[in-house]
């Protein structure tokens, strides 16, 4: 390691004061190590949409037990979240989305608020003006259905005998998403019961539609990304009169299957730990005529109201929770804050990440064979999951990143859960080479054209950024008879690169964020950082470099806008490209000076970041997020790297993240 002195050469040379860079490093440190928890966690509020919040509302009005003070707040947050154009976007300052418009309208309503008021009025003026309530998503179509806005023929045949079907199945729940599948289970029930929400206040929404819902024939309309849209339509009319011809028995056993499914996947952290299938369960077991006090009921209604983010003046419902990816990702943070030559409180920060580590040990799920075992049955489960408790669905990116932290905390302590996740990861990767989310080979393309598919996220196929993180991992751990499973993945990401430059980022906005998490796993995987594939990835990083040093990419991206570019910088993409420049050899560039010059002058007294823009993606083009804890936690881990790789004699990234 070079002498103090020559650390501060090294960055006076870039014209950035070392002083200055170790006072951004030490307040960002102080900043998020108070937000650890006391048993060792890290959690941040994880928004979405405004659909999430609005199907909460509904969804108490559909029980009749409606909660007034909290809708209020919910209510403030949906008048705040309404886009210019009169309806509400999918992130900010998105264009106008029909189906969450139609939600928020019917939620405002629900909650109280005036049909002539000036809100209202614009949102019903914007809705009408995009083709009405009748032209809303699947999803919206459904929920109208529960409250009798719309008949059940609005909404794509769904027979609950589906889950009857075996793996090899064409239309089989198997073949499709963990999401998905969670999702669906419960809502095959209410489709085959076609339960009428209480609405104990009589609202209705007739107003949003253009046509009267009773005379509209062509709610199976697409869109049609195929030829096989058009045959899949074709059949949902063969198949609707058909289903009430399946035999009794076997109805009420698919409706048995279909509940044994559920309740074999419940826990404290509901079905999938997700919004969506957590909501359908609450509302299946109304319709099935469960008791609220069942423990089961309690139990999916204590995990509903784990999801809501309360306020002094507002309030809103979060998709789901991220503990697992925030504790992860905050510790790699902090941990590159507290090593190096000028470490901060290493000793401090080694004892609360060693509390960290126990807490992340201790949520390795290691005893439960997930729905990924229908592809794997002999592989031993060894993964972690997102949230506090989802143990049927782990899924390889947090446990990619959370064995990155365990071995670099301590590899030895660590050692039996570091091999569980290596074991699980090398037998989670798909034939093509890379890795899905949640399951191995889940790519049957042709079932995202099918009705009930509108939204065109049924699946959960190979990425590029979960690729690399797992890459990154195994290289990181550098077993020698891994190499065969990393070229795999490795010519899996290179046949994906974009003509310019760029991966796209499934996960996280969107080019800037794939093409960071490409780098450092060609740099870990000992790729030459002159690979002409890597060449090309920097020219494109430093291409779309703004003029403030910061870099910026609008979620309108998955949707066909310009790669890597927005109206402003931000703290998170900015960390990303960083990042992802010196994890191959570019930590002393001009491109990197001035991001790290942007990310010290963005950053507030108390050592954070502020940004208000959507950083995420759950589904392209249907459904985004933003992590709260990104804007604090990468600008850390940037700044903290920079300085550290400016004392080191290699200048080289020795790290898989």
């Amino acid at each position: 390691m070079l002498e103090e002195s020559s650390v501060n050469e090294t960055l006076f040379r870039h014209n950035i004061d070392a002083t200055v860079v170790e006072q951004a490093v030490k307040a960002s440190h102080a900043a998020l190590g108070k937000r650890q928890k006391s048993d060792g966690h890290w959690v941040f509020e994880l928004e979405a949409d405004a659909t999430i919040p609005s199907e909460y509302v509904l969804l108490r009005h559909f029980l009749d037990c409606s909660d007034v003070e909290l809708e209020q707040k919910i209510g403030v947050y949906l008048r705040r979240t309404q886009g210019e154009h009169g309806g509400w976007p999918l992130y900010t300052d998105g264009r106008f989305d029909l189906s969450a418009s139609v939600k928020a309208y019917f939620a405002l309503k629900m909650i109280g608020d005036d049909p002539e008021a000036p809100h209202m009025r614009k949102a019903r003026a914007a809705i009408l003006h995009h083709g009405g309530a009748e032209r809303s998503n699947v999803f919206t179509r459904i929920q109208l259905a529960l409250f009798g806005e719309v008949p059940w023929s609005a909404v794509p045949v769904m027979p609950v005998e589906l889950m009857l079907l075996p793996r090899k199945a064409f239309f089989s729940v198997w073949n499709m998403s963990y999401w998905s599948r969670t999702v669906i289970a419960p809502l095959l029930i209410l489709a085959a019961y076609k339960p009428l929400a209480l609405n104990p206040r009589g609202v209705r929404v007739q107003e949003l539609f253009r046509e009267p819902p009773a005379t509209i024939k062509d709610w199976i309309r697409g869109p049609y990304r195929s030829v096989w849209g058009r045959v899949f339509s074709g059949l949902d009319k063969v198949i609707r009169p058909l289903v009430p011809l399946i035999p009794h028995s076997v109805h009420e056993k698919a409706i048995r299957v279909t509940v044994d499914f559920i309740e074999k996947r419940l826990s404290g952290g509901g079905l999938g730990a997700i919004y969506p299938s957590m909501a359908n369960v609450i509302m299946m077991y109304r319709t099935l005529g469960v008791p609220d006090d069942d423990p089961r009921v309690v139990q999916a209604w204590e995990a509903m109201q784990g999801l809501l983010v309360v306020k002094e003046h507002e309030a809103y419902c979060q998709p789901c929770v991220s503990p697992v990816w925030d504790t992860g990702l905050s510790g790699l943070a902090m941990l590159e804050a507290s090593t190096g030559a000028k470490g901060v409180m290493p000793a401090e920060t080694k004892a609360a990440l060693e509390k960290a580590a126990a807490w992340l040990r201790d949520r390795q799920i290691l005893n439960v064979k997930g729905d990924w075992a229908i592809n794997a049955p002999d592989l031993r489960p060894g993964g972690w999951a997102f949230q506090y408790e989802n143990d049927y669905y782990p899924d390889v990116d947090d446990t990619a990143v959370v064995g990155m932290l365990l071995h670099r905390i301590d590899p030895e302590k660590n050692r039996t859960a570091i091999e569980r996740a290596r074991e699980w990861i090398i037998g989670m990767q798909s034939s093509n080479g890379g890795w899905g989310a949640f399951d191995i080979d889940n790519n049957l393309e042709v079932l995202n054209h099918i009705p009930f598919s509108d939204h065109g996220a049924l699946l959960d196929p190979p990425t590029v950024d979960v690729s690399a993180r797992c890459i990154s991992f195994l290289s990181q751990l550098g077993h020698p008879e891994d190499m065969g499973v990393i070229r795999k993945g490795l010519d899996y990401i290179r046949a994906e690169q974009e003509k310019s430059g760029s991966w796209f980022g499934r996960w996280g906005t969107n080019y800037i964020y794939g093409t960071w998490s490409v780098l450092c796993a060609l740099n870990i995987a000992g790729v030459s950082h002159d690979d002409p594939m890597v060449k090309r990835a920097v020219a494109w990083l430093e291409s779309v470099q703004n003029d403030d040093g910061g870099w910026g990419e609008d979620c309108a991206s998955y949707e066909g806008a310009p790669q890597g570019v927005y109206k402003e910088s931000l703290p998170t993409q900015t960390a990303w490209a960083t990042l992802g420049l010196m994890a191959v050899g570019r930590h002393d560039s001009e491109a990197v000076r001035r991001g790290m010059a942007y990310l010290m002058q963005a950053q507030d007294e108390q050592g954070e970041w502020h940004e208000a823009p959507y950083n995420a993606v759950g589904f392209p083009k249907v459904f985004y997020l933003r992590y709260h804890g990104y804007k604090q936690f990468f600008p850390l881990m940037a700044l903290s790297r920079y300085r550290n790789l400016s004392s080191s004699n290699s200048g080289q990234v020795e790290f898989g993240f």
